[in-house]
């Protein structure tokens, strides 16, 4: 076996995908209507009509809770898998698991004591 035959079947797949993005823009950008009009360029919001300037500021508090989000998705991808391999791993791999758990625990504390997860 060598090693091109390990990898055709990657190498046509990338090549089909690549066909089949290039084949979709083409045609958008060759059979989408256009009707330029000043409105377009226009910011649109909730269907309000923008009144002032373009540029506005957000609250650190959006942040605050991406974070808090991106913590328990990163719990979440490292959780399933040792769940379902724990019974065949050695007794240690549990005890590391829960120093993970509680390392990720801190800025979840972190986040209850500033406030993030109070709805206002």
């Amino acid at each position: 076996m060598s090693f091109y035959d390990g990898w055709s079947a990657v190498m046509i797949a990338g090549i089909g995908g690549f066909v089949l993005v290039f084949t979709a823009l083409t045609a958008t950008a060759l059979l989408s209507p256009r009707a330029p009009e000043r409105a377009k360029g226009i910011s649109y919001e909730c269907g309000m009509l923008p009144i002032g300037r373009n540029w506005s500021q957000v609250h650190v508090r959006y942040y605050l809770i991406a974070i808090v989000f991106l913590i328990f998705d990163v719990e979440v991808i490292f959780l399933f898998p040792w769940a379902v391999t724990l019974l065949d791993m050695p007794d240690f791999v549990f005890w590391q698991m829960v120093l993970f758990i509680g390392i990720l625990v801190l800025p979840l504390l972190y986040a209850l004591k500033r406030g993030v997860l109070e709805w206002k």
